[in-house]
């Protein structure tokens, strides 16, 4: 275990599940054909509106800044969701992780981008879906339930 790890779970968790979670979108990016910074300025679009598309590097880094606000929110919930019930994370991690994942899928691509982006739920494209649920689960879900893990280890 790193000594950010011990010092501050938390953090660490959020900075790992944030780093997995954004280096996966970019490659995801640009193996689709577009460029890491258009995906960021995509991102910076939900809370800053359109025009952060045409923000440059500044849209860029609203954009990064915007996902690890929200991966934040993901790792805090998860926490508190521990914290509150205890027997969360003495389930199988890849268990708890999972239903996390899916849930953490659902909060944000049946409610929030329809809500911001008018896109469809579920989506027309069952491979874009997939592609969307994969990280939920296994860069967001499964890590923070390996790192908060009781006795099942």
């Amino acid at each position: 275990m790193t000594p950010l790890a011990r010092c501050s779970p938390a953090l660490f968790a959020w900075l790992l599940c944030g780093t997995l979670d954004i280096v996966y979108a970019m490659l995801w990016s640009v193996l689709a054909g577009g460029s890491v910074g258009g995906m960021l300025r995509g991102v910076a679009k939900g809370p800053f509106g359109d025009g952060a598309g045409d923000w440059g590097l500044g849209g860029a880094l609203a954009g990064l800044a915007t996902h690890y606000a929200i991966m934040g929110a993901m790792v805090a919930a998860w926490f508190a969701a521990v914290r509150q019930l205890p027997a969360l994370a003495r389930q199988p991690w890849w268990l708890s992780g999972t239903l996390y994942g899916l849930a953490l899928y659902l909060v944000m691509n049946a409610l929030v981008l329809p809500l911001r982006f008018d896109t469809p739920f579920p989506p027309a494209d069952l491979v874009k879906g997939a592609v969307a649920l994969f990280p939920h689960i296994v860069f967001v879900g499964w890590p923070l339930a390996w790192l908060t893990r009781k006795d099942n280890r």
